[in-house]
């Protein structure tokens, strides 16, 4: 059988659901007591509500690059699952990261030729161990972050960096050794990230959420291109 049929099962819509609602009640919840607050505070009348609707304007943007993400997952490990990691997680980089380096621990490529039901398993699974660690590990990270950065919040953010830097370099040159096309698609998608967060970001703020889901456009773009002047 393969292995979408079974990651797209209603048993997994419905279990997924679960969680999806539980998410929007949460917000749900938040929004009462931002209101209940407001009121509490003296907060003059209708500011309120007149942040709650900027704020749902603001989100269209990053939720239409996470969008962009989402139906890439959804090719590979299923509907439901993809919905419920970028429901109430919304970190589209993670989420596809964590998910390619379950694939590529199994051995195969994410989506590619043997990614049978197995690998998509753990797909589903490298996707949640840090969900488990933050739960667990949460109320120590403050200290252990102290002791990392000695107090300096400068170090620490070269330091969180290094490690993305390390994590995304590692991601694409296994990426670029399989061949030509996703050398250009890792090139194109580099290349048209750095040009948007220089030159188009500091004149347009807002589109600083859409440039992860910019730059995947324009690297599948490339590599279908590239596909199409070989065949």
């Amino acid at each position: 059988m393969d292995y979408l049929a079974i990651a797209n099962a209603p048993i997994f819509w419905a279990l997924c659901g679960i969680t999806v609602v539980i998410s929007l009640a949460q917000a749900l919840l938040f929004m009462r007591q931002a209101k209940r607050a407001a009121v509490e505070v003296n907060l003059e009348q209708g500011l309120a509500n007149k942040a709650f609707k900027i704020g749902l304007i603001s989100a269209i943007g990053p939720a239409c690059g996470v969008f962009i993400v989402m139906v890439g997952l959804m090719a590979s490990i299923g509907g439901p699952m993809a919905w419920l990691r970028l429901s109430i997680i919304g970190a589209a980089a993670t989420e596809l990261s964590a998910a390619t380096m379950g694939a590529q621990a199994a051995g195969v490529e994410f989506g590619g030729n043997g990614y049978t039901l197995t690998v998509m398993a753990v797909s589903w699974l490298n996707g949640a161990g840090w969900l488990l660690v933050s739960g667990t590990v949460t109320p120590a990270l403050e200290k252990l972050r102290g002791k990392l950065s000695g107090g300096d919040a400068k170090w620490l953010a070269v330091l969180s960096g290094a490690c993305s830097l390390g994590i995304f370099g590692y991601l694409n040159a296994n990426e670029i050794k399989k061949g030509l096309g996703s050398t250009i698609a890792c090139l194109a998608g580099a290349l048209s990230m750095v040009a948007i967060m220089k030159l188009i970001v500091p004149k347009h703020p807002k589109l600083a959420e859409y440039s992860l889901g910019i730059a995947m456009v324009i690297g599948m773009f490339f590599a279908v291109m590239h596909d199409l002047a070989v065949a």
